[in-house]
């Protein structure tokens, strides 16, 4: 009956592995990067469960074959020696393939895809040259975007996107990210206070946010859709309200989107300026309340 069972939660999570989907396995569907992350444990779980079942398969068919019975006396042998070198070389040749395969499969997890076609342009903003720390082939466009992580909350500035040769007015956002689709992204990831982790599970792996220190990842959307995350570090009494959400739009709307959003900012600014040139214009005591 223990064997049937264990047969049985096999079978489920080979031929039915959608119900297990991000249960056992790393959430996928949103990005190549996460994909073939996804993949990489797949084969992984595959060669465990094989493994698992051989090996399980075995003891029980011992025990139940060889168990103790009246009249049967054990014959006392020192060992297999063919067996033992066999399941030594076993092992050794499935561990051997498995490293085979991750480090085949790195190499494309961690370098950028080609923006596909349809994607952000150059003429929209999009970046061919960088020197950014990973970028997709030399000559395809792709864009940036610095997520900037601070107690508690993730800020996003779409870097290129402003006027100036610093990049103190380029816009952004809190919270929620807006990104083109069919489009590169690179994300240099920092932080402005303690170390963070940025967690979007459907777009890739944990990437930490360090003081001092810039880490990158990118992400390819396919389609317009909505990604959810969070800090995926313990990093203060509010780690537990650090989400962040990331909205992929078709390009020519995420541009209408940007371009709303530097509005946005622009009279936000303005409302600003205006503020601080009243109250410079304050004496007495309201000139001390605002040196």
């Amino acid at each position: 009956m223990t064997l049937l069972c264990a047969l049985a939660l096999v079978a489920a999570a080979v031929f039915a592995p959608d119900a297990f989907a991000n249960l056992i396995t790393p959430a996928s569907g949103g990005s190549p990067n996460a994909n073939q992350i996804a993949n990489l444990y797949d084969i992984t779980l595959y060669v465990a469960i094989v493994v698992f079942v051989g090996v399980e398969g075995t003891l029980l068919y011992t025990l139940l074959r060889f168990r103790k019975r009246k009249g049967r006396v054990a014959v006392q042998i020192h060992g297999n020696t063919r067996l033992e070198i066999g399941w030594t070389v076993g092992a050794a040749v499935v561990l051997i393939a498995l490293a085979v395969i991750t480090f085949a499969e790195l190499h494309s997890i961690r370098t950028p895809p080609v923006s596909s076609p349809g994607g952000l342009s150059v003429s929209d903003g999009a970046e061919l040259t960088s020197s950014d720390a990973i970028t997709p082939p030399k000559g395809s466009p792709y864009m940036t975007i610095q997520v900037n992580a601070r107690q508690f909350v993730w800020q996003f500035v779409y870097l290129g996107f402003g006027k100036q040769v610093d990049q103190l007015d380029d816009p952004y956002t809190y919270y929620h990210l807006y990104v083109p689709t069919n489009t590169t992204v690179v994300l240099k990831v920092v932080s402005q206070d303690v170390v963070h982790s940025w967690w979007i599970p459907d777009l890739g792996g944990k990437v930490q946010a360090v003081p001092g220190y810039a880490n990158w990842t990118y992400f390819k959307i396919a389609k317009p859709g909505n990604y959810f995350g969070q800090c995926a570090f313990l990093c203060g009494e509010g780690h537990a309200t650090m989400r962040a959400e990331v909205t992929a739009l078709p390009p020519q709307q995420w541009l209408a989107k940007l371009h709303a959003l530097e509005a946005g900012l622009k009279v936000g600014k303005a409302g600003g300026a205006a503020g601080r040139a009243a109250l410079n214009q304050r004496t007495g005591s309201g000139a001390v309340e605002n040196p």
